[in-house]
């Protein structure tokens, strides 16, 4: 169990890398909101498990590397901003999306969850390749 807000985080991570989304979702508040910047937001548990159970299954693969991560504040009240290479695999190929994320926990559980990443790079890795 995290003792830190940077733990929770790592900890909400690897239940997305292992498609836990039940996990992720009772890790999240009632009124929880997701925002994919460049895609739209998600409010609630229900939201954020059909917006990423759509996406995941796109995917064969799924690796998400947290390359830098700082933090304030605790589980009562903290935010956590973190760089990751969010790798996945997509029609047979392996791509990574660089993304700069951003999580706000009250009472150890996540208010929000903001990821900036650029739309085309997302795009392009959903798009089938051409024969």
């Amino acid at each position: 169990m995290a003792s830190t807000p940077e733990e929770l985080v790592n900890e909400f991570i690897a239940a997305l890398v292992a498609r836990d989304l039940d996990r992720a979702a009772a890790m999240v508040t009632d009124d929880f909101e997701y925002d994919n910047v460049p895609m739209g937001k998600a409010f609630g548990p229900q939201a954020l498990t059909d917006t990423l159970s759509g996406f995941f299954g796109m995917c064969t693969g799924i690796d998400w590397r947290i390359l830098r991560q700082t933090s304030s504040g605790d589980l009562t009240k903290g935010t956590v901003l973190n760089e990751r290479d969010d790798r996945v695999e997509i029609h047979g190929k392996w791509g990574t999306l660089p993304v700069a994320g951003v999580f706000e926990i009250e009472n150890g559980k996540f208010t929000l969850w903001r990821d900036y990443f650029d739309r085309h790079a997302i795009v392009d890795l959903m798009t089938p390749p051409t024969a």
